[in-house]
């Protein structure tokens, strides 16, 4: 019975100490990740002084001569260039947060491990004191007169010493503890300061992305308020247009040499397509013939324009590869993609890319975002489809 009694006291013992191991494991390591977070957390502010200084540079370039001889469809792509920045930083600033997230929960258990070594630190402080208080200074005295010869007196001496600084000791760790308390939540406090500054920086760049779009925007409209330029426009779209159905032509047609000789197949879609744009509130403009608002000419549209809210996900309509990911003065950045049996879709004017040429996309992938690159008044998406090398309704298959 005593056998076992023992061994249920050493088996608490042990769990407690494994307990207490386990916890002090997990904050040693979540220390070491906070230096990590801070490294990165640098690394992102020096990519935002990067992009800063870019947009300086493009800024310049606005201020020149040679930038008022552009045409403003040129003018466009600069402003296009700033508006991509600008949202490179609001990217980066998100980054920067979710860091600052991480760090904080890290630094509020750094707050509370400081804490518990206080407690410790203080209740080992108060009972000595208390010790010191029922026993007096007659203890030392007693320790010293009870020494039966010189020598025992000089090791009871030696003793006496070794408790004083041992008193001493606790003394300062509990002022060290204190210390590294305060200090846990200085720190602490100024990584939330730090926060709260990215959140107002976040809010800044944001106004200013609205107020480069809005210029972006008017420059546009600027361009279709008159006959000639809006007609010049058009018609520099649609040979656009049909360069790069040509060019997705000879993409699709190169896959299918490539597979034959290599004899793989290829990721293919299931030929029903998913709405590209989740957030997406209907169609602002259909495919096929439309009248244009001012002038009352007939314009071919090649595609169905989604709205939505800038920098919200457009989505792989189907699984595919993606044979074209760049940006041109009349798409902005956009992307194609090949599903196989002849079918390729097309997203445009997007605010940023999420895949590069040779990626395999699955059927509802992240692949872009809403933007208003290229000929584009809004943030918006234009879709397109085309079977066998001709553009379809895309409607039909959605």
């Amino acid at each position: 019975m005593r056998n076992r009694r023992v061994a249920r006291i050493i088996a608490i013992i042990l769990a407690l100490l494994m307990v207490f191991s386990v916890v002090w494991a997990a904050i040693d390591a979540l220390t070491a990740k906070a230096y990590v977070t801070q490294e990165e957390i640098d690394k992102l502010r020096e990519e935002k002084k990067e992009y800063e200084r870019r947009k300086q540079e493009i800024q310049s370039r606005m201020n020149t001569i040679e930038y008022e001889k552009m045409t403003e469809v040129a003018k466009k792509s600069v402003l296009d260039d700033r508006i991509i920045l600008t949202g490179m930083e609001i990217d980066n600033i998100d980054a920067t947060i979710e860091f600052y997230v991480t760090l904080i929960k890290e630094k509020e258990l750094e707050v509370v491990a400081a804490i518990e070594r206080e407690d410790e630190q203080l209740r080992k402080y108060k009972t000595r004191v208390r010790d010191m208080e029922e026993n007096g200074i007659i203890t030392y005295l007693e320790i010293v007169f009870d020494s039966t010869d010189f020598s025992d007196l000089l090791a009871r001496l030696d003793f006496v010493g070794d408790i004083m600084q041992a008193d001493e000791k606790t003394y300062f760790n509990l002022i060290a503890a204190y210390d590294e308390t305060i200090a846990a939540k200085e720190d602490l406090e100024l990584t939330k300061q730090e926060m709260e500054q990215e959140k107002i920086l976040k809010e800044e760049k944001y106004v200013e992305l609205q107020t480069q779009l809005t210029e972006a925007g008017a420059l546009i409209e600027q361009i279709e308020a008159s006959f000639e330029t809006e007609s010049a426009l058009y018609a520099a779209e649609a040979e656009e247009a049909d360069r790069v159905q040509r060019e997705i032509n000879e993409k699709v047609e190169e896959l299918r040499r490539q597979e034959a000789a290599a004899q793989a197949s290829r990721v293919r879609g299931t030929g029903q397509l998913l709405w590209p744009c989740p957030s997406g509130t209907g169609i602002s403009s259909e495919y096929g013939v439309r009248l244009h608002p001012v002038h009352g000419v007939y314009r071919q549209h090649w595609g169905i324009d989604i709205p939505a809210a800038y920098g919200a996900n457009i989505i792989a309509s189907d699984s595919g590869s993606v044979i074209i990911s760049e940006y041109n003065s009349s798409y902005g950045n956009y992307i194609v993609i090949d599903h196989g049996n002849g079918w390729t879709t097309l997203y445009a004017h997007m605010s940023s890319r999420a895949v590069s040429v040779g990626t395999a996309v699955n059927k509802g992938q992240v692949i872009g975002y809403i933007g208003t690159t290229g000929v584009s008044t809004g943030p918006h998406l234009h879709f397109e489809v085309s079977i066998n090398g001709e553009k379809v309704d895309p409607v039909k298959y959605l």
